[in-house]
């Protein structure tokens, strides 16, 4: 099962993640941060939310914010409850995208970031993130992008290298992922971080 290769894999990391791409992280999750437009009393969920570094940034501007961050990898999660020890608003799950721990119409906001190339059965998280998501929520995701070249080598070459990996998608691709689960796009972009990384991010609402 590819959850259980990715969970042994980024227990193995847990230790080195921050340091090792520390770039990626800070250009990616400010971006998602300044784009998702998360106000302070708004309740979070953050879906492979790794060491907690996007709960980090949410706090320094609203240290209220009612936040709850799920990953599949127990080492990671021990990373991100250490960096938000001191807030009780702050919580980490272990837990799949794939069966939510959650009640209906829970979250007004749910985020993921780079994440989703992981996800064995996408169709399946989009309809978990559909039951948790309150009816008047977003949910904002971000991931790499292929509509760009390198995006597609990169894509080609990590499923003959890494177990875990599943696939990544073009712009239209994860729209109509989107919109096959009955949620209505709002708005999307594309945009490079450094020559290397090429993402995608978007923002939709649920039918209602």
């Amino acid at each position: 099962m590819i959850e259980t290769i990715i969970r042994e894999q980024y227990n193995q990391m847990a230790q080195i993640y921050d340091q090792r791409w520390k770039n990626y992280i800070s250009k990616t999750l400010s971006f998602l941060k300044n784009w998702a437009e998360i106000s302070s009393d708004q309740v979070v969920l953050d879906l492979g939310c790794g060491t907690g570094e996007f709960e980090r940034l949410l706090l320094t501007e609203n240290p209220e914010q009612k936040i709850i961050g799920i990953d599949i990898s127990e080492e990671m999660l021990v990373k991100a409850k250490y960096k938000c020890q001191g807030y009780p608003n702050v919580s980490f799950q272990q837990a799949s995208v794939s069966s939510l721990p959650f009640n209906t119409h829970t979250f007004d906001v749910i985020v993921s970031a780079s994440a989703f190339h992981y996800f064995e059965h996408p169709e399946t998280a989009i309809q978990e993130i559909k039951r948790v998501l309150k009816p008047d929520g977003k949910v904002v995701i971000l991931d790499w992008c292929k509509d760009y070249l390198l995006m597609q080598f990169l894509d080609f070459g990590l499923k003959f290298v890494d177990p875990a990996y599943k696939k990544c998608y073009t712009e239209n691709e994860f729209h109509y992922l989107l919109t096959s689960g009955q949620f209505n796009i709002k708005r999307s972009t594309k945009f490079n971080i450094d020559l290397w990384w090429q993402m995608m991010i978007v923002a939709a609402t649920p039918e209602n």
